[in-house]
């Protein structure tokens, strides 16, 4: 079959300074890509700014003979988010990929998070996803084409000490990806996510000893199909790292009805609603709702 490329696609990687979105943003436009190269330039906790990480990824993607420019608005704004979608559109004409990477960290315990560092990293992580793919999402609905990589974590899927505000944010972005998924779906807007496992500057002091093996140039190969023509799903999540992909899902068991239910009754059938025998993956509320119905008749 055919390698996978880019030829005529615009891509935007936000956080595409270092780490993972440098990664992506070296291999879309290595496939064909132009590519908008965005970083705000701060520090692992959000502080400062400074265009020259997003300046040198884009020069290293033009020394090898691809096109890119730099960009160093903030996605924790809305007029941040536009004008990264402009910056696209003033270089290349259109916008066909937003690959939403871009994050901080502010971890605390929950006894002592706080406002300020709660509301930055919502404000980055998912906020930024949002003010990057609005306007974005107005091209891909006239030009009928647009895919979107959010960036995911395990740290809000399944939960990570001291990470109640990033788990949160995250958790947030599979909500947010389900979403798009679907009011994209007549558009050819594809939607997917990925929570990815990597040594960056983010995560080398939470992975220890495996950081070596999770190298980030191992998670942007799925971003690239994620991001491509030909995927054949939207709404979906994948864990990546070290080589290894696999699907993450929401599943539901069968549960336990009666038109009648009791908080005794609860109790008296929680293992039978926990029991995960029988478990469906509704691609949506209808499906719950169906499975709601064929059980209280």
């Amino acid at each position: 079959m055919a390698d996978l490329g880019f030829d005529g696609k615009v891509a935007i990687v936000t956080g595409a300074g270092g780490g993972l979105g440098r990664e992506h943003a070296l291999l879309l436009a290595g496939r064909g890509a132009r590519v908008v190269v965005n970083d705000v330039g701060g520090s692992v906790h959000g502080d400062g700014s400074d265009l020259g990480p997003a300046e040198t990824v884009a020069e290293e993607i033009r020394a090898a003979g691809g096109e890119a420019v730099a960009d160093g608005h903030s996605v924790s704004t809305a007029g941040g988010g536009e004008a990264i979608i402009q910056t696209a559109i003033d270089a290349f004409g259109r916008v066909d990929v937003v690959v939403n990477n871009a994050g901080i960290l502010r971890d605390k315990t929950f006894q002592n998070m706080t406002a300020d560092l709660l509301d930055p990293v919502i404000d980055v992580h998912l906020r930024g996803a949002f003010h990057v793919t609005r306007p974005a999402w107005l091209h891909f609905r006239e030009q009928g084409y647009g895919r979107v990589v959010n960036t995911s974590s395990n740290s809000g899927i399944l939960g990570n000490f001291g990470q109640s505000n990033y788990g949160a944010a995250k958790m947030g972005l599979v909500g947010l990806t389900r979403v798009l998924a679907a009011e994209g779906a007549k558009y050819n807007i594809k939607v997917n996510a990925i929570a990815p496992l990597a040594r960056t500057r983010m995560t080398e002091d939470l992975l220890g000893a495996a950081a070596e093996k999770l190298e980030p140039s191992l998670v942007s190969p799925v971003v690239a199909y994620l991001a491509h023509e030909s995927v054949p799903v939207s709404g979906e999540v994948y864990s990546v790292g070290g080589g290894r992909v696999a699907r993450f899902f929401i599943g539901m068991t069968r549960g336990y009805a009666d038109a009648s239910l009791t908080p005794e009754g609860v109790r008296d059938h929680f293992e039978e609603i926990r029991d995960e025998a029988g478990y469906t993956v509704p691609a949506g509320p209808a499906d719950e709702l169906q499975a709601l119905f064929e059980m209280i008749g």
